[in-house]
């Protein structure tokens, strides 16, 4: 989520027992991004990161808990935004990072998987909502900077500014075969800074 972030599991620092989870998380990843959230199989994820079953069940229970720590990971490691001093430029940065990361073979994968998952699973689908939600939060303060540098109304809301950037190029990837490169980012950036300049992302509005 370079999927807005690292890989999973690779940042986070020592101890036996972030080892295990880092490995378990990688295989938990690795083997939805191959199969997807149907065929997700706890006691194979164990097998993958090389831990003892026993480990895997008594520390995530089941296979949406383990998605669900998977989306919590994924959200502590997301990079952080970009700050440029220029509204658009922020934009495009932001645009551009979730471009490659849908473009990524591996995380692409993941993401329709967990997508998918979401869509009949109760837990995955509060775990993807808070993993937007993260990423939204972080992004949002390059909205608030530019209605302090009067590039934006006073009232804009920056969350949906920031959604708005990237729901175009999820759109894109969910639903064609159409090939989302950085000018597909650029423009997704462009429309959502002339909405907001307009006053569509407005509270009143």
């Amino acid at each position: 989520m370079e999927y807005e972030g690292a890989d999973p599991g690779t940042v986070r620092p020592g101890g036996r027992t972030a080892r295990v989870r880092a490995a378990v998380l990688r295989a938990a990843g690795d083997a939805m991004a191959e199969g997807g959230f149907a065929h997700l199989d706890l006691a194979d994820i164990a097998r993958r990161a090389e831990v003892g079953k026993t480990t895997v069940y008594r520390r995530w229970g089941s296979v949406t808990g383990l998605v669900a720590d998977l989306l919590t990971d994924m959200a502590e490691q997301s990079l952080p935004r970009t700050e440029t001093g220029s509204l658009l430029d922020d934009l495009k940065a932001n645009a551009r990072l979730v471009q490659r990361t849908l473009t990524d073979p591996r995380q692409g994968a993941l993401f329709k998987a967990v997508i998918a998952a979401a869509t009949c699973d109760a837990r995955t689908a509060q775990a993807l909502h808070r993993f937007y939600e993260t990423r939204v939060e972080e992004w949002a303060p390059c909205v608030q900077q530019a209605v302090a540098r009067g590039e934006l109304p006073e009232d804009t809301d920056p969350h949906e500014v920031i959604r708005a950037v990237s729901a175009p190029l999820y759109y894109r990837f969910l639903t064609t075969d159409g090939h989302l490169d950085e000018a597909t980012a650029d423009r997704s950036a462009q429309a959502a800074v002339a909405a907001a300049r307009a006053g569509v992302y407005t509270r009143r509005a």
